[in-house]
This record gives C-alpha cells, sequence and structure tokens, in this order.
C-alpha cells in the first residue's frame, strides 16, 4: 500500500496538475518574480492565447501565446536502455513553449530524474560505485542541494553549447519546500522524504546572443526509504533576451497556471504505474536473490579454499562413496580409489587396474570412488 501511494504522488506531482500543486505553483511563480517596480497603467495590446495539447500523449493541456512553438512533451525510458528499472516506473515530462524557433523567450519543464547516493551503502564504501556510474537505471551522484544541482546538472542538460555563464542571483526557497513537504506528509504520513529548493538567476550566451534565465528546481531526498535515492522535481526555466525577463513575466505566468491535467490520460498512468512498479519490485527481488546467490557463491568457493588447503597440508583428499553417495576422506598418495560394498578400500597408480578381475582377490563388487567434484563445478 505504501508503495502505491508514493506511485500516486508521483502521478500528481510529475506535472504540478492536482489541486494542492496548483497552489504550489503560484507559489513557484511568485518566488522567480522579485519585488516587481510600480508599473505605469499604460494600456497593453491584447494577446491572444490559445489551449494545446501536449503532442505526444495529450496527458494535458494548456494556454500557449498564439503564435508561440511547443516542442517535446511526454517520454517513456526504456529500462533495457537505461541500465534499469527505476526511472522507467512513471512518464517524464521534458517540454518547452517557445516564442521562436531558436526559443529566444522561452518556458521550459525539465524531466524529474532519480539519482543514488551510494555513500552509506558497503559497496559505495568500498569504492565499488564511484560517482557517474550507473546504479539500477540511476546515475550515482552524491546527495547535491538544490542550487548545486541546478549549476552541475540541470543547467548543463538544458544548455550544453551555454558559454560565458555567470550566475547573478541565488536564492534558497525555504518556504515553497517546506509547504511541499507538509503536503507530501499529508499523503503519506510516515514518510521519510525532505525538501530543498532554490532558484539562479544566470546569465550566459547561447548562439552569439545573450540571455538572462531563472532556473528554479526542489530537490526531494527519500531519506531511510529510499537509503539513497534522491531526485529533482518542479524544475522547470524562464529566460528571455538579456534585460528583458521582467517583460516576459506576466506571459509565462499565464502559462504555468493554466495547466489542465487529461483525466483518462491520468488514471491510465496510474495504472501503468502501478503495474511498472510492480515489475520494479519484482527486479529488485531478482537482484536480490542474484545478490545472495553471489555472495552464498564466494562464501562456498571461499570454504573449498580453505577445505583444499587443509586436505593439501594433511596429504589427503574427498571422495565418493559409489555405494551411498557420501564424501569420505582418504589419501591422496595413489592416483586411484576402489570400494565395495562391505567398505573394504583399494588405493592404486596402475590406470588399467580392475580389483573385480584380481585373482587374488576373488571379488566383484568394487567400484570406483572418484574425487568429489568442487565447487562450483
Amino acid at each position: 500500500m505504501k508503495k502505491l501511494s508514493i506511485i500516486l504522488l508521483m502521478s500528481f506531482v510529475m506535472l504540478g496538475c492536482s489541486e494542492n500543486s496548483e497552489e504550489l505553483k503560484a507559489n513557484n511563480n511568485s518566488s522567480i518574480q522579485q519585488t516587481k517596480k510600480e508599473k505605469g497603467k499604460n494600456e497593453k495590446p491584447p494577446i491572444i492565447f490559445e489551449r494545446k495539447s501536449e503532442p505526444r500523449e495529450n496527458a494535458f493541456s494548456l494556454l500557449v501565446p498564439k503564435g508561440w512553438q511547443i516542442d517535446g512533451g511526454i517520454f517513456r525510458v526504456d529500462p533495457t536502455v537505461q541500465g534499469g528499472p527505476s526511472q522507467s516506473i512513471a512518464a517524464k515530462l521534458d517540454f518547452v513553449i517557445k516564442k521562436d524557433t531558436e526559443g529566444s523567450v522561452m518556458i521550459r519543464w525539465l524531466p524529474d530524474v532519480l539519482f543514488f547516493d551510494m555513500r552509506n551503502s558497503p559497496a559505495g564504501q568500498m569504492g565499488l560505485f564511484p560517482e557517474g556510474i550507473n546504479y539500477q537505471g540511476m546515475t550515482v551522484y552524491n546527495l547535491m542541494n538544490a542550487e548545486n544541482f541546478i549549476s552541475r546538472i540541470a543547467f548543463p542538460y538544458a544548455h550544453p553549447q551555454a558559454q560565458n555563464v555567470q550566475i547573478i542571483e541565488r536564492k534558497n526557497l525555504q518556504t515553497f519546500a517546506s509547504q511541499y513537504a507538509t503536503w507530501v506528509k499529508q499523503a503519506m504520513p510516515y514518510t521519510t522524504m525532505s525538501y530543498d529548493a532554490a532558484y539562479l538567476k544566470i546569465q550566459y550566451s547561447e548562439a552569439g546572443k545573450v540571455y538572462d534565465e531563472y532556473l528554479l528546481t526542489l530537490i526531494e531526498n527519500w531519506g531511510q526509504l529510499g537509503a539513497g535515492m534522491w531526485g529533482n522535481k518542479e524544475t522547470f526555466l524562464v529566460r528571455a533576451p538579456q534585460g528583458e525577463l521582467e517583460k516576459w513575466e506576466s506571459i509565462f505566468s499565464v502559462i504555468q497556471n493554466s495547466v489542465k491535467l487529461n483525466i483518462n490520460w491520468l488514471m491510465a498512468e496510474i495504472k501503468g504505474q502501478a503495474a511498472r512498479g510492480e515489475i520494479a519490485a519484482n527486479t529488485q527481488k531478482e537482484i536480490e536473490r542474484i545478490g545472495r546467490e553471489i555472495t552464498e557463491h564466494k562464501q562456498k568457493t571461499n570454504a573449498e579454499i580453505n577445505n583444499d588447503m587443509f586436505l593439501t597440508l594433511t596429504e589427503q583428499e574427498e571422495y565418493v562413496n559409489p555405494y551411498n553417495n557420501e564424501v569420505e576422506t582418504g589419501t591422496n598418495q595413489w592416483k586411484h580409489r576402489w570400494v565395495n560394498e562391505s567398505g573394504d578400500v583399494i588405493y592404486t597408480d596402475e590406470e588399467s587396474y580392475d580389483p573385480n578381475i584380481d585373482i587374488n582377490l576373488n571379488s566383484s563388487d568394487f567400484k570406483r570412488s572418484n574425487i568429489r567434484k568442487r565447487f562450483p563445478n
């Protein structure tokens, strides 16, 4: 039940489309809008907004200024390509609304991504999973605060060709993070998740033009529940040519607050997440089973090594009795061993020797007692 609650929460948070998240989005807007100077009451020309649907899965609709372009949308991560199931349970969103093809003025929502902090795990402490390596589909990174995540991961992802990057303003959004935590606590009373939020105002050049940009994110640390899992949520950016951000803030506000989720899509997504979550859980169980087998394999191998060392030092060997399949310890000073039903034993170095045709024995029930096969053979 707890797992399903998490899955449901991920659905509602993903696009910020529940009633509570409408309020959170308003907080997002107010957080990136600095104290504005009083504006004149000059009339502005009318702006026409058209309601457009997310193009890939019709997951939601929102208002877009007439003539502006939309790009991207919902996408799914293939676990076989990603190297694990962790990123594949929930749909992801990378969605852009831009004034022109180059995106000189744009708002963009960046995908929620899970990462894994290995520092508290035995494997991590042994140095087996350094930062940057893949673990069950998650990139291994030590937990970051919101500001570091923006500068290290989110901004380079959004603008790989950016140059002359300068952070000209930064602000921790503790109030927003606390409100978000309160909402999550209401949905999952026993959650161990904690949050940090911030925005950076960044100035940079791209394709020969200088831009100003606000980039906001919320970092979600799963705590004991995730045993190292963490990720980003509610990550979005708005940009405009240098000195023009304030001019476009009202447009960005209308766009962001106009999101309407497709309920039919949401219901299908919740069912899909539940199914994929079960697959992921089964996958995790399988990984744990393999891990146990590896551990047992190693223990058995070590036991064999220690046992063989003892036998070598004492000049002994382990043989299988062909009558009862029990392991018997004998000397290793001959190449071959034979036993009969009565428990008599014959050792010999002669490959062709067969006690059953030895006229001196008058016996026909001897069988070879072969050396016990060693693990893992």
